[in-house]
């Protein structure tokens, strides 16, 4: 048994910036990150787009060298995730039998991908797109040979991932139960600029359509998927990308509170005491959201969320309170968000779609709430101060794309 003044869980980014942060603010203590995978910590975006494609080696994916974590007394134990806690003893269980006592716990184990709900799930060729490996057993296939691609969601990975495989040459088809793509992120108009760009693309897309099972030849190999309305799309490499199921199993286990993911206050605290969640697995009150209590998937909210903890267990009371932003990359394609949109909020486009560089301003009871930026870096960082501003500017000004938005402060 060994003991750790802070005990990391996940070498996502969001344990990774933990890490940093608190030595960065001069924290001396014992830091160990348990993780299941065997790599350090490592960028997750490009996984769905430069290293898809083959176009990011491997040691350009690390956030830092390993000799930097070494340097700075940071402990990596690879392929040992936490299986088990106990909050009484401050005490957790590693998946070698080996057990770590801690005095401060961050969470930050993200999520796994949620399976499909049919039969055929394991088929080979059947792929998810959510760690190195995940990437490595794709590219693996495809340097055997494929013929066909189809990508199930048609959420970011999904759309990123046809985007790598039409850059490659290859037919895709894109099969999304909802009737338009992006629509748990964005609004209508978005949705069809992305579905008529994929089209464009020479992307298959359907929309509106049930996967009842994925079908295998006599090897296991997939070979196609059929649909609820009884149609088949070939294909022998299938990507699912559905979602994600926090996994936050070892903390509900031990008793912290949560249904979707686990509850965390504005300090990324759970219920269980010196235990805090950050990153995709922490459900929070988000003030760009009216309050709601929802899970953020980016780096964006790892990152911060882990330097909201560090600053506490360093002494300084700061809560997380930051705009949430995204991005994506498709095609010549560079998607910035900033804000949070709702199904009610008004829209206001900027800019002419067919130009391939415009912006759509969502309005909540007259103020901005959100900005969705495509190939317009210039409103994505001049939107945010309109947002943080709670501004209502006028809407034909607005609407001119010629009208520089820090103008309507």
């Amino acid at each position: 048994m060994s003991f750790a003044d802070v005990l990391i869980v996940g070498g996502g980014h969001g344990g990774a910036q933990a890490a940093l942060a608190l030595r960065q603010r001069g924290f001396e203590g014992r830091i160990v990150i348990a993780t299941r995978e065997g790599y350090q910590p490592y960028e997750r975006p490009p996984l769905s787009k430069d290293y898809l494609a083959g176009a990011r080696p491997l040691e350009k994916m690390y956030i830092r060298p390993e000799s930097f974590w070494s340097d700075r007394k940071v402990e990596i134990r690879t392929r040992t995730p936490v299986v088990a806690i106990a909050p009484q003893l401050r005490s957790a269980e590693l998946s070698d039998g080996s057990r770590i006592d801690y005095h401060s716990l961050i969470w930050a184990a993200g999520g796994d991908p949620r399976r499909l709900p049919c039969s055929g799930a394991d088929l080979n060729g059947v792929h998810s797109i959510r760690t190195l490996g995940d990437v490595d057993r794709i590219r693996a296939q495809l340097d055997g040979g494929v013929k066909r691609v189809a990508v199930i969601g048609g959420g970011y990975i999904g759309l990123e991932a046809a985007a790598v495989f039409r850059s490659l040459g290859l037919p895709v088809t894109v099969i999304e139960r909802l009737d338009r793509v992006l629509s748990r992120v964005t609004g209508e108009a978005l949705s069809g600029f992305y579905e008529a760009e994929h089209r464009r693309q020479g992307v298959d897309l359907l929309l509106g359509h049930e996967v009842d099972a994925l079908l295998g030849d006599e090897d296991g190999q997939v070979r196609a998927v059929s649909l609820a309305d009884g149609g088949e799309i070939e294909a022998d490499l299938v990507i699912v990308g559905i979602g994600i199921v926090p996994a936050v199993g070892p903390l509900l286990a031990a008793g912290a509170a949560g249904t979707n993911g686990v509850d965390v206050d504005e300090l990324c605290r759970t219920s269980l005491d010196d235990t805090y969640a950050i990153g995709d697995c922490a459900a929070h009150a988000n003030p760009y959201a009216d309050n709601a209590v929802i899970r953020l998937e980016s780096v964006q909210n790892a990152t911060d969320m882990a330097n909201t903890v560090a600053k506490h267990i360093t002494g300084e009371r700061e809560p997380y309170n930051t705009i949430p932003w995204f991005w994506s990359n498709q095609y010549d394609l560079r998607l910035q968000t900033v804000g949070f949109s709702t199904e009610d909020d008004e829209v206001v486009v900027r800019g002419d779609p067919d130009s391939r560089s415009f912006s759509i301003v969502y309005l909540r009871e007259g103020r901005v709430a959100a900005l969705d930026c495509v190939n317009m870096t210039r409103d994505y960082a001049q939107g945010r101060r309109l947002i943080e501003a709670r501004s209502e500017p006028d809407r034909d000004a607005l609407a001119d794309p010629e009208v520089a938005l820090k103008s309507l402060l």
